[in-house]
């Protein structure tokens, strides 16, 4: 058992060629297996950052902040607050723009 809100975990600078805005930096932590798929924690410091999502179901735990999406043709901006729970895509090409720490459980 973890206590995923207070688990400190290593900060990571995103790859310059993924960052859009700031100086954001990243870090996780794998919890474990769960029916075959990864278990773990994620967080993002303030900044702008692309990304190329795989499957995921996201369940946000604190910051500010939204992801931006393309769903059905139409931009969506999903927010990032907590108790907010969504799904990521294979191969989705998203935004996130973190105002606030975000940090996350993930099961992807």
């Amino acid at each position: 058992m973890a206590d995923a809100a207070s688990l400190t975990l290593p900060a990571t600078r995103v790859d310059p060629q993924h960052v859009v805005l700031g100086t954001p930096a990243t870090g996780s932590v794998v919890l474990g297996d769960w029916g075959g798929k990864e278990l773990g924690v994620w967080q993002m410091t303030p900044g702008q950052m692309t990304d190329v999502e795989a499957d995921e179901l996201c369940i946000i735990l604190s910051g500010a902040g939204y992801v931006r999406r393309l769903i059905n043709g139409e931009v969506v901006d999903q927010p990032l607050l907590p108790g907010a729970v969504f799904a990521l895509v294979d191969g989705e090409e998203t935004l996130w723009v973190v105002t606030e720490t975000v940090r996350k459980v993930y099961l992807a």
